[in-house]
């Protein structure tokens, strides 16, 4: 029997925009099918709330600090290897149809298909702009366009997108395969053809304690983002505008395009392994914000992830997994659903065992981080060092030249509180911030610094010129030789040990 994976995502889904996750009112048939037949997980994790740094990591297993996209449009670093490159260079067939936005030019791709895929199912959104006349063009970044008679779904991406994918499961339906299957919807302009154009029309969130929070004991940065919406009430934060109804459309719009792959899939890999999870989510008026940014609300750090394999796992459907995940574990699983050893140079775990067993836990902690928005831009407030851990329990936030965070998810699940100053909380925020310095020491984050362990809530922490005083040399993957050692012009034998300085014999 063949082994086949696809992968599904979507553009800024939040996860109370699919109805699994328990918003009745959010109209996505296919999605909430799909955990009722695998699992569904409530705590996992974007790597950065941002598209192209949240897609290198999905789709190379390290993290953004590690593979250099930080930001919008800038490129993957030369040394670091796609899934698609990996499989594909075992006689894997990989494709690719959808947003990639991991080449470092514009917002819509440069049309070229890296190195790894099938260029013949290649299509970013830079291909589907040239099928476009360039009126139409324009027409296809404005949201008016969704009540325009001449534009129904055939006009729109993510149907060609669709029709991409079926393709491909039609002609490889017999072979080992990795199909992703990468939607620009929801992401605004959120163009849907009827009945989705309206199908939320007067539409808001039921009230919650994000919108009457004051942001008054967290970060400037926040407030600098809420400008005006600071002073709103809340009633003026959450209410129904044009905007969210076409949104929320066109997140069900896109919700029937995955409808069609998946049901290509029963007919043609009933036993494929398919994932499905979105980049980021989007703050639509929660905690006073919009859109996404510096912070790690769960409104768009915490995804929504699904996940249903084949034969073998009937036991586990419609089944819950509570405990912490993260997208950097995406590309692990994968390789190990083929056999493939997982390189030392990815940064997350093989979720294959709870896959097969939910009671196992994978993560003890999933991070997050953010440098800054896009490369592009001087706005969007700029660099912002940002790190954060969590244990699904609690989470701590790191903003190096601001004020920090500490959440107790259980009893303040919308993060209203910050306790980063109370004693009680103390020994489990320190914690937490033991784990958060190891993590950046482990996977080499360059933007590491004894910044990250003298805060004002932590005595104790002297700063020191050495911090760890380790080296710490890349690890060899299949790709690359053992690094030499800087001291000896030798193969390093560690890749981690302490770190020498000269030694100058008289």
């Amino acid at each position: 029997m063949p082994r086949q994976v696809v992968f599904i995502m979507t553009d800024t889904t939040r996860k109370d925009m699919v109805g699994c996750y328990g918003n009745e009112k959010m109209k996505t048939p296919h999605l909430d099918a799909m955990a009722q037949e695998g699992i569904r997980y409530e705590s996992a994790y974007t790597t950065q709330p941002v598209c192209g740094p949240a897609r290198s990591a999905i789709f190379t297993g390290t993290f953004p600090h590690s593979n250099g996209v930080v930001t919008n449009s800038v490129p993957l670093g030369e040394s670091v290897k796609t899934i698609g490159q990996r499989l594909s260079q075992k006689g894997i067939k990989c494709a690719y149809t959808g947003k990639w936005h991991l080449d470092g030019w514009d917002y819509f791709g440069n049309g070229i298909c890296p190195e790894g895929w099938d260029a013949e199912y290649w299509y970013d959104m830079h291909r589907y702009l040239l099928e476009l006349r360039d009126e139409d063009r324009v027409r296809s970044r404005h949201a008016d366009t969704s009540f325009d008679e001449d534009w129904d779904e055939s006009m729109t991406y993510a149907h060609r997108v669709s029709d991409k994918a079926l393709s491909f499961l039609e002609k490889n339906g017999d072979e080992d395969f990795f199909l992703t299957v990468s939607y620009d919807e929801p992401h605004g302009p959120c163009i849907c053809p009827p009945p989705f154009n309206t199908m939320y029309e007067g539409f808001s969130f039921e009230d919650n304690e994000t919108f009457h929070d004051t942001l008054e004991d967290k970060p400037l940065l926040q407030r600098l983002w809420a400008g005006e919406d600071l002073d709103k009430k809340p009633s003026e934060l959450n209410k129904s505008s044009k905007m969210l109804s076409l949104f929320l459309g066109c997140n069900s719009f896109v919700d029937q395009e995955i409808g069609r792959v998946l049901d290509k899939i029963s007919a043609l890999a009933p036993e494929a392994l398919v994932i499905f999870t979105s980049d980021h989510g989007d703050m639509l008026g929660s905690h006073r914000l919009q859109t996404k940014n510096a912070c790690f609300y769960k409104e768009i750090a915490n995804i929504p992830l699904l996940i249903k394999a084949g034969k073998g796992t009937e036991k586990n459907r419609g089944v819950v997994v509570e405990y912490p995940a993260s997208h950097i574990d995406v590309s692990p699983t994968i390789l190990d659903y083929f056999g493939l050893e997982v390189p030392k140079t990815m940064e997350g775990a093989s979720m294959l065992s709870q896959i097969e067993d939910p009671r196992v836990r994978i993560n003890e902690h999933v991070f997050c981080e953010f440098t800054r928005y896009e490369v592009d831009h001087d706005g969007f407030g700029g660099l912002q060092m940002m790190r954060s851990v969590t244990d699904g329990r609690w989470k701590l936030s790191i903003n190096l030249m601001d004020t920090d965070e500490l959440y107790d998810l259980e009893n303040d699940p919308h993060e209203v509180k910050n306790l980063i100053n109370v004693h009680k909380a103390s020994k489990v925020r320190d914690e937490l911030h033991d784990a958060l310095i190891r993590h950046m020491d482990e996977t080499r984050d360059p933007y590491r610094g004894y910044q990250w362990m003298v805060r004002p809530w932590r005595g104790g922490k002297i700063p020191s010129w050495q911090n760890s005083g380790f080296t710490r040399q890349r690890e060899d993957d299949e790709y690359e030789e053992r690094q030499w050692d800087y001291d000896t012009g030798l193969p390093m034998k560690e890749a981690v040990r302490n770190k020498k300085l000269y030694d100058v014999k008289k």
